[in-house]
């Protein structure tokens, strides 16, 4: 997208806010970097310059504009449409696993060498894992000086940065402003002091959201004890690097509000994201909905919900094994083996059990038939032997083919798990329910499939 210019263009004269994340632009004259909707009239044309994402503006010497916040964007809809080495590292990159493991383990990860990961982001995203990691450190950095009380120390290390210095050094350079500047002007003295650990944060999308659907759906899913609909918003437990949080998302006027209490604040990063993830926040969807409302049989149903987005999960692994026990063994596993968490808020008990507590479950707990037994214990050996991924940096293609190799699983059941856990937005569960999918409905079948089961 970034490299039409003429597109470029006219989105920033229009203000378009669909795409916001898709490209940014660079004011050579002020080096300053804006969203295509920023408010402030737009440059001269022969004094802007469109980059692919916000680390390579900051690469280039560019800081973020103070009126439009282009580090807070939503993310580029492609990189969660796509499979390959790029979008893959892009989802794990958000994840913190460069922060966690390094670009070393980044790659290892995605069973490339260091230098082929690094050419390849770099030549996609104009910058390399680091300055992309970079950015996210700074604008997790920001959220934190905004909207807490904690000292600049903590927020450092909770960002995720190595040193006092370089936190400082990188807020300026990003923002040209100061930490202590960023808070004073987020008018922090006005705001009563938030419980320690908790942050509130605000999840941009692009319009249209089909909020009541999506909420909707993610609440009559509900697994007991770790997720529960309470006054207007979702909550559940979430099992993150460092730790467990709870998390209640509201939908708002024009974003949706997300309240994190989290045991380590490290985790900041990694959350937002799974829960960017959780409610498919960064797709696309007129370009969704208009492919869709070709079709006859499907026009009527998009224009009677446009916006609507396919409800993942916050963990590949934990969404699979739901699909595969069903809520009633699900809700039993939970109340035998989930580890419990403290929700002074609310009724959320437990995080739903790792993998290592999942290997040695006793199969009497859960009730089950012998197949579906038999079913939820391949699924868990495969998975902590390392032999199949269900993680947001997962290939598609290899991860269902190692599913479908699994006994007890049908089709449709493999398909949800790669709709919901792997986010794959062209796969199709509706196997058997509602024919053969129309070929073009490809790629946004999963977006189909939501629209055909109501």
């Amino acid at each position: 997208m970034h490299e039409d210019f003429e597109r470029c263009v006219r989105a920033v004269h229009s203000r378009d806010a669909r795409f916001d994340g898709w490209f940014f632009t660079a004011v050579t004259s002020t080096r300053i970097y804006c969203r295509p909707s920023c408010p402030v009239p737009p440059p001269q044309v022969r004094h802007m310059t469109f980059l692919p994402s916000a680390a390579a503006a900051q690469q280039a010497g560019f800081r973020a504009c103070k009126r439009c916040r282009p580090d807070a964007s939503p993310g580029s809809p492609q990189w969660n449409a796509r499979a390959d080495l790029v979008g893959r590292a892009v989802r794990l990159i958000a994840d913190g696993v460069v922060d966690r493991e390094g670009v070393p383990g980044l790659a290892h990860r995605l069973g490339y060498s260091t230098r082929q990961v690094q050419r390849h982001v770099l030549a996609e995203l104009g910058a390399g894992p680091l300055a992309v990691a970079r950015a996210q450190r700074a604008q997790a950095a920001r959220t934190l000086i905004e909207t807490s009380t904690l000292p600049m120390g903590d927020i450092a290390f909770a960002a995720g940065f190595g040193s006092i210095r370089s936190f400082n050094d990188t807020v300026r350079e990003v923002f040209a402003l100061t930490p202590g500047e960023l808070r004073e002007r987020a008018g922090r003295g006005a705001r009563a002091q938030a419980a320690p650990g908790t942050v509130t944060v605000r999840l941009p999308y692009r319009a249209p959201l089909a909020a009541a659907e999506l909420f909707a759906q993610l609440a009559s899913d509900a697994l007991p004890g770790v997720e529960e609909w309470r006054d207007g918003a979702l909550r559940r437990t979430l099992r993150l690097p460092h730790g467990t949080g709870v998390v209640a998302l509201r939908p708002a006027a024009g974003h949706v509000e997300c309240r994190l209490a989290l045991a380590d604040l490290r985790d900041l990063g990694s959350a937002v994201n799974r829960c960017r993830w959780l409610l498919d926040l960064d797709a696309d969807p007129v370009a969704v909905d208009a492919a869709l409302a070709a079709d006859p049989r499907l026009a009527p149903l998009v224009a009677a919900v446009p916006g609507r987005r396919v409800p993942r999960a916050v963990d590949g692994v934990e969404l699979a094994v739901r699909a595969v026990l069903g809520p009633d063994a699900s809700s039993r596993l939970v109340a035998a083996y989930g580890e419990p968490v403290a929700d002074p808020d609310g009724g959320l008990t437990n995080v739903f059990p790792d993998v290592s507590v999942l290997a040695a479950v006793d199969p009497v707990v859960l009730e089950v038939a012998a197949a579906v037994e038999k079913a939820f214990a391949a699924l868990v050996e495969a998975v902590a032997a390392g032999g199949l991924d269900l993680g947001v940096g997962a290939d598609w293609a290899v991860a269902r083919q190692r599913l479908r190799d699994l006994p007890g699983l049908d089709e449709s059941t493999v398909e949800s798990i790669a709709m919901r856990a792997l986010g794959d937005p062209d796969a199709w569960p509706g196997t058997g329910q509602y024919g053969e999918p129309a070929e073009r409905w490809r790629p946004w079948r999963a977006y189909a499939f939501g629209h055909l089961a109501g």
